[in-house]
């Protein structure tokens, strides 16, 4: 053994080394291997934790997780909207409608500032919003256009 190596031990922990220990013990917590009084602990000892002997003990009386299986591919026509296709379809609608809400929040605020109703603008940045979306689902993605 080489005079200058450190034992494996005395290495310096890493932020993503000190974020694996915290993530195997909320794994832990999760299945009630430790309390939380036990949890808080360990992720505060975790977190000071400066060599990799410090991290160790605090996950050597656990089990390792089990391994996560691979998410099954779903099938093209899984209920409404299951398949990426769907997904890909309502992506820009919900942008649009969650701008919508925002703006009409912000005229509602103001309207309920000025105490009275005030015109409601909204209509028009989500006029034109809503005539752009749909100019695009029509139009489709341009990489779909010019495949073979």
């Amino acid at each position: 053994m080489d005079d200058q190596q450190l034992p494996p031990d005395q290495m310096r922990a890493a932020d993503s080394d000190r974020d694996a220990c915290a993530e195997r013990l909320a794994i832990a917590l999760k299945e009630g291997r430790l309390d939380l009084e036990e949890y808080q602990d360990r992720l505060n000892t975790a977190m000071r934790a400066k060599t990799m002997g410090e991290l160790w003990p605090l996950t050597r009386d656990l089990p390792e997780p089990p391994a996560v299986p691979e998410p099954a591919e779903l099938p093209a026509h899984s209920g409404r909207h299951g398949s990426p296709e769907w997904r890909e379809r309502l992506e820009p609608w919900r942008g649009l409608a969650a701008m919508s809400v925002i703006l009409i929040g912000i005229w509602g605020v103001t309207s309920i500032i000025a105490t009275e109703p005030l015109l409601f603008w909204p209509m028009i940045p989500i006029g034109f919003m809503f005539l752009f979306t749909l100019a695009g689902a029509i139009a489709g993605n341009p990489g779909e256009r010019h495949r073979d």
